[in-house]
């Protein structure tokens, strides 16, 4: 080996230790650490609680809905859907996920569906507060205010609280109404 040219920690490592360190010929397998999604950082979890159920007043299709600590369900107006008949999708979930959670169900042939949920948290904000999308930026002093998309002037001191309460100075809170006063919340630390 040259003096003016340093082996690679990895090829003395493979070396050292009896592995073969040179590039495999046409034909010759692989080693597996090349293979995508072999090294790296796993993906974050979509859902918590993923069940099955059978609902035999539900039609066909997907849908989404929300279910509440005080055990309302909230489903989307423009689905049309019987009163109760989401319930048998709720209690199936149920099974393996406590309430707040938001839920994505499927339908997957027959009375069958399949149904997927995820731990939400929520909170009550006063009646004052407006729009139904709000998300608040607090970071080194300066404040910003998007209501609906839209900039505001004002403020929303619960949401200012929570995030102080949360330890930080520092933060975004994105908020989405549910239901009147009941909002979904997610508080991001910066």
């Amino acid at each position: 080996m040259s003096i003016f040219r340093r082996e690679p920690l990895h090829v003395r490592l493979a070396r050292e230790a009896g592995l073969r360190a040179e590039e495999p010929t046409a034909g010759e397998p692989k080693p597996a650490w090349r293979e995508v999604g072999i090294h790296g950082l796993a993906r974050p979890r979509e859902w918590d609680a993923v069940v099955t159920a059978e609902a035999p007043r539900l039609g066909v299709g997907e849908l989404e809905f929300v279910g509440l600590p005080d055990g309302t369900l909230v489903v989307d107006d423009e689905l049309d859907l019987e009163p109760g008949s989401v319930d048998p999708l709720a209690a199936a979930l149920e099974t393996e996920l406590a309430r707040p959670y938001r839920a994505s169900a499927v339908w997957r042939g027959g009375s069958r569906w399949g149904v997927a949920g995820r731990r939400i948290e929520v909170a009550e904000l006063p009646a004052s507060v407006t729009g139904d999308e709000i998300v608040l930026s607090v970071a080194g002093g300066e404040r910003s205010l998007v209501v609906d998309g839209e900039p505001s002037f004002g403020s929303v001191r619960a949401l200012e609280r929570l995030g102080a309460v949360r330890g930080g100075t520092s933060f975004v809170i994105r908020a989405e109404r549910l239901a009147d006063l009941v909002w979904e919340i997610e508080v991001a630390l910066l």
